[in-house]
């Protein structure tokens, strides 16, 4: 099928999301692993544990008796009551990643409790629209002591549906704000695989959503469990080969049996364009080094410039630190999902 595409379907016993466009695999969310941490956007009331001196933060004890990782300290205490929000994913066993900055999202609009008023989306620029999202998201929030951020997405919407969806926004960050005393429990789950397609991947027609199961999801299962193996493909300009370990995530470029300057430069602008989208699929984040293959300096600036452009357009927070003395390119990706490889095992 050409065009975006959403397919909701179950893999392997989980919830997943997957987005396409010409059939190929943009992005795609999967339910989190069964009681062993808190998934990304989940909101939970905590107390403070302790301060670790010399790192910035305080450990938080957590519903089910995990515990996760704050990195405010202002006025913090041990035994104090909080809010927080999961911030991203870690590895098992570690301290969960939070934020005492709330943020619930909607389709047309982001409550923000703690942050009054309302915002709307810079890329909406046209003054008579940015107007009237404007007033509608004031009356939405009413006197609501909450804040909501009008989202791009409400640039073409329906003006009731947007209304409507604010005002639940609204009514919700009041609730989760004023529930900040007691045990430690969970406030709000973290967003389900449908709930992510629908806030983060725009609003398709209703015909290129599809939902799927057994034989019919099998081309699918395919492409996603081919995810699990290190190699992957340049499209006749080589191979790369992606190995997560405990420290970092490491990279290596290969052009096969042709070594010359052209079939280097060729294999490392295909990774430089494909990497963002294998960090994404893969669930990948952290302390990231490539080994390029061999090129000149002068190629190197080419490949940075390559690498910029690609994640200019994708979402977590990523750091270009660029090259090494060993010429090795060196990035750092916000860790915002679960691994592929907790999630699935290859068939």
């Amino acid at each position: 099928m050409k065009g975006r595409q959403i397919v909701i379907g179950t893999l392997q016993g989980r919830e997943i999301a997957m987005l396409l466009e010409d059939g190929r695999l943009l992005d795609m969310a999967v339910s989190p692993q069964d009681k062993v941490q808190f998934g990304p956007g989940a909101i939970l009331r905590g107390k403070v544990n302790r301060l670790v001196k010399g790192q910035g933060g305080v450990f938080v004890s957590l519903p089910d008796a995990q515990s996760g990782y704050l990195r405010e300290t202002s006025g913090m205490r041990p035994g104090q009551e909080v809010v927080v929000q999961v911030s991203g994913t870690t590895e098992p066993g570690k301290a969960i990643p939070l934020s005492l900055r709330l943020l619930i999202k909607g389709r047309y609009g982001i409550a923000t409790p703690g942050a009054p008023g309302v915002n709307v989306s810079r890329s909406i620029r046209e003054p008579n629209r940015r107007a009237g999202l404007q007033i509608i998201g004031e009356a939405a929030l009413g006197d609501r002591k909450t804040g909501l951020i009008v989202r791009s997405a409400a640039i073409d919407a329906d003006d009731r549906d947007i209304s409507a969806e604010l005002a639940e926004l609204a009514e919700l960050a009041v609730s989760i704000a004023s529930d900040g005393h007691g045990e430690p429990q969970l406030l709000l789950s973290a967003p389900t695989p449908e709930d992510h397609a629908w806030t983060e991947w725009g609003d398709p027609p209703a015909d290129t959503i599809e939902r799927l199961d057994g034989p019919v999801l099998a081309d699918l299962e395919d492409a996603v469990l081919a995810l699990l193996s290190p190699d992957f493909d340049l499209g006749g300009a080589g191979h790369a080969y992606i190995e997560p370990t405990r420290a970092l995530t490491a990279i290596d470029v290969n052009t096969g049996a042709n070594t010359s300057p052209a079939a280097a430069l060729k294999a490392n602008i295909a990774v430089a364009r494909e990497l963002p989208r294998q960090l994404r699929l893969r669930g990948l984040g952290g302390q990231i080094v490539v080994d390029f293959a061999p090129i000149s300096k002068r190629d190197r600036g080419t490949v940075e410039q390559e690498l910029k452009k690609a994640f200019r357009a994708d979402g977590p927070e990523t750091v270009l630190s660029g090259w090494t003395a060993l010429g090795l390119f060196e990035l750092t990706r916000k860790r915002d999902r679960i691994p592929l490889s907790l999630l699935f095992k290859a068939n």
